[in-house]
C-alpha cells in the first residue's frame, strides 16, 4: 500500500514539516528521522513526543496539537501514483482478485485507501491486527490466500520493500514485482530478488500480458 499505491513518505515528510511550523522550532527532516529509529515504530506518536522533548518544547498541549497536525497533514498529502487507479481497474476487469497486505493499523489503512479513492478496488485489507504478525512474516499473505482459496504459485505480491514484501513473497513461492519507483531508502544495495521490476505501477499490465 504505502509507497506502492501512493507516495506515503513524501506525505509523512510534509506532516513533519507541519509539526515544525507549529512548534516554531526544529527541523522537518530531523523530525522525520525520529520515525526511522525503530524505537517506537514507524507511525507511533511517541516519536513526536521524543522529538519535541529533544527541542525542549514538549508539553501535553503542544504534543496533542502536533499529533493532530501530523495525522491531518499526512492524510491530506496522499495522492495515488500515476495510472494506479486505471491499472487497478484493468486488473479487476481481467478477473484478478485484489487485496492489500500492509503493516499499517487497519483503521489507518482504510483511511488512506479511502482518501486516495482506491479502497473499492480491493476485496480485502489485511493488517497485523487482522493476521497477527507483521511482514516479512507470512501471516498476512497466507490470510489472503486462504480467503481467496488460492495457492501461493497462483498469486503475485507487489511491493516497494525488498526485505518485507519481496523476500516474504518469494519464501512462499509467490511471483514478485518490485515497485522500484516507491523505494525511497538510500541505504540499500539495489538488490531486490524480484521476478519483475516496475518503473511505474502500470508496468504490471505488460508483465501480466494485459496490454491491449
Amino acid at each position: 500500500m504505502d509507497n506502492t499505491l501512493f507516495d506515503f513518505v513524501t506525505a509523512k515528510r510534509e506532516a513533519c514539516r507541519g509539526i515544525v511550523e507549529y512548534a516554531g522550532a526544529g527541523d522537518a527532516e530531523e523530525c522525520f528521522r525520529y520515525f526511522l529509529r525503530g524505537v517506537h515504530g514507524f507511525e507511533h506518536h511517541d516519536n513526536i513526543r521524543d522529538y519535541l522533548n529533544t527541542i525542549g518544547i514538549c508539553c501535553p498541549e503542544t504534543f496533542g496539537a502536533c499529533c493532530r497536525i501530523y495525522e491531518d497533514a499526512k492524510l491530506r498529502g496522499l495522492e495515488p501514483y500515476p495510472e494506479v487507479d486505471a491499472t487497478l481497474r484493468r486488473l479487476r476487469d481481467a478477473g484478478l482478485r485484489l487485496a492489500v497486505a500492509t503493516d499499517a493499523e487497519l483503521s489507518q489503512a482504510e483511511k488512506r485507501l479511502a482518501r486516495t479513492g482506491l479502497i473499492d478496488h480491493f476485496e480485502l485489507v489485511v493488517t497485523p491486527d487482522v493476521s497477527g504478525k507483521r511482514k516479512p512474516e507470512p501471516d498476512s499473505f497466507l490470510y489472503i490466500l486462504r480467503e481467496f482459496g488460492a495457492s501461493p504459485r497462483s498469486a503475485m505480491i507487489v511491493g516497494d520493500s525488498p526485505a518485507r514484501d519481496i523476500a516474504g513473497g518469494r519464501r512462499l513461492g509467490m511471483a514478485t514485482a518490485f515497485a522500484a519507483y516507491g523505494d525511497w531508502r538510500t541505504d540499500t544495495s539495489g538488490e531486490h530478488g524480484a521476478d519483475y521490476v516496475l518503473q511505474r505501477f502500470s508496468d504490471l499490465l505488460a508483465h501480466l500480458g494485459l496490454l491491449r
